[in-house]
């Protein structure tokens, strides 16, 4: 990757950081995301399964919700997703049947993280994944979140 491309990924990276703040403040998992279109944010989300009592209202969902009312339709195929940490499963085929053609994670998730549990790819076939943007931090927000709840 390019520095100017990694440098881009830095700066959404952070914005999706700074969601996942807000998600610790709310006393959430620290998990936050944004989408972003043509170099402009269209979506963003941080975890809300506690306050919604949802259990399907991760920061990827809350973000690939906003992202599609901006746009008026369900796929994002000119969109790239930047979240915190490595999607589940369940996030991971929603942003398959979103047909995102790129994402980029923060730290990995060794515990639900789609790559540990899912035998094959379940996003669309061309979709791009990069993992390890500014992990330490993402994976710190996470360490930090637990460590109070111990």
């Amino acid at each position: 990757m390019n520095t100017t491309a990694y440098d881009t990924d830095c700066r959404f990276m952070t914005i999706a950081l700074d969601e996942a703040r807000k998600a610790a403040q709310a006393d959430e998992i620290p998990i936050g995301a944004v989408v972003v279109c043509h170099g402009k944010v269209i979506g963003r989300g941080h975890n809300l399964t506690e306050s919604l009592c949802d259990v399907t209202a991760h920061a990827e969902m809350q973000a690939l919700t906003a992202a599609a009312l901006t746009l008026g339709g369900k796929y994002l195929t000119d969109c790239t997703l930047y979240v915190t940490v490595e999607p589940c499963i369940m996030c991971a085929g929603a942003l398959g049947w979103s047909q995102i053609p790129r994402i980029v994670y923060g730290a990995s998730d060794s515990k639900r993280g789609y790559s540990t549990i899912a035998s094959r790819s379940p996003f669309h076939p061309r979709t791009e994944v990069t993992g390890g943007v500014l992990a330490d931090e993402a994976a710190a927000l996470m360490r930090d979140f637990f460590r109070k709840k111990r």
